[in-house]
């Protein structure tokens, strides 16, 4: 009953086996390996986009705020809305990496929409050389809320940033759950819907730890690389996070693992409704959920030995609301699912 965090599960087995056999023998480092080369192609192929840079990196935070710098100038501001993973959960590291700042967008069910964007847009440029300079976009897909945005939505926040002359960047460290929740195709819900650069993320969804940084136009390669280096994030055995994504591309494991997590949030979901005890901050789209109940069901969970984060305490009036939150990776299964369910029917 370990609904702590999609961070939490394990690696998949297939990815062990491949990063086993890359093990074997010797490879040229820092991206030169022979699987990073077939990477490359697949990610390409998987984005129908064969001019697209990728790179790869060991963590989220890493890929985000490279990228960000990439896109951004030390005078600008980057458009996020508060709740985005970039504001609140990288410790300042897209700042660190740019030296530029964060610009905070009003947010609809976590979600910045192309009305308040264009608002927090139309806010800035307006002091001259005294004041930041208009920046890159950069969305949570799926939010920290669980949220997901359509297409008509991301379609939308991405005219908006044209309009203004800036790139936009989609933070896809649950990239594979939003694909799944969507029911569309890599493609459609980035470049198509007029997406600049993303985090193919990997870690929250059966790898040990890669995700991917693709820019759909190679303009911006060469500076990537140079700050990927400058930012000691240019690993010398690279082999090692090339044979990860390898395992994941091959034979669409990505999209696999995603609908199983997806698949037993959603059974979650009708479970914790069919209680009639909770409801929810947001509508579970994807793979995680906040809900709301009494303080004594969390304890009832937590003491049957449930794991999963509370935002308050324990402690305290027993009938007063508390929300918890509860997100599945691909390997909970219907059995870890059942079993925090049944707590409830004790």
């Amino acid at each position: 009953m370990f609904f702590a965090s999609d961070n939490s599960g394990p690696a998949h087995p297939s990815v062990l086996d491949a990063l086993h056999r890359a093990n074997e023998g010797y490879r040229f480092g820092y991206g030169a390996d022979a699987e990073m080369d077939r990477v490359r192609q697949m990610v390409r192929d998987l984005f129908e986009a064969p001019e697209a840079a990728v790179y790869l990196v060991a963590t989220g935070t890493a890929a985000n705020s490279i990228a960000l710098a990439t896109l951004a100038q030390p005078w600008e501001t980057i458009f996020c809305t508060k709740p985005s993973h970039i504001n609140e959960d990288e410790c300042n590291a897209p700042e660190f990496y740019s030296g530029a700042k964060l610009t905070l967008v009003d947010d609809v069910n976590a979600k910045m929409t192309a009305e308040t964007l264009r608002a927090a847009m139309e806010a800035e440029e307006t002091r001259g050389v005294h004041g930041p300079q208009r920046g890159p976009v950069s969305i949570t897909q799926v939010t920290e809320k669980g949220t997901v945005y359509t297409l008509d939505e991301i379609a939308a926040v991405t005219k908006v940033a044209r309009d203004f002359g800036v790139s936009t960047h989609l933070d896809g460290a649950r990239f594979a759950n939003a694909i799944v929740t969507l029911g569309c195709t890599p493609a459609e819900m980035t470049w198509k819907a007029g997406i600049d650069c993303v985090s193919f993320g990997g870690t929250k969804n059966g790898l040990m730890g890669v995700e991917a940084v693709i820019f759909f136009d190679p303009k911006h390669a060469w500076e990537f690389e140079l700050r990927r280096k400058r930012g000691a994030h240019l690993f010398s055995k690279h082999r090692y996070l090339s044979a990860q994504m390898e395992a994941y591309l091959t034979d669409d494991l990505w999209r696999d693992l995603a609908t199983r997590a997806n698949a037993a949030a959603q059974r979650l979901a009708e479970g914790l409704r069919a209680t009639g005890q909770v409801t929810f901050t947001h509508e579970p789209e994807a793979n995680l959920m906040f809900f709301s109940a009494p303080r004594h069901l969390h304890q009832k969970l937590q003491g049957a030995g449930a794991q999963y984060y509370v935002m308050d305490s324990l402690d305290g009036d027993a009938d007063a609301l508390v929300v918890g939150r509860l997100v599945c990776d691909w390997s909970i299964g219907a059995e870890g699912v059942d079993a925090f369910l049944d707590v409830l029917k004790r």
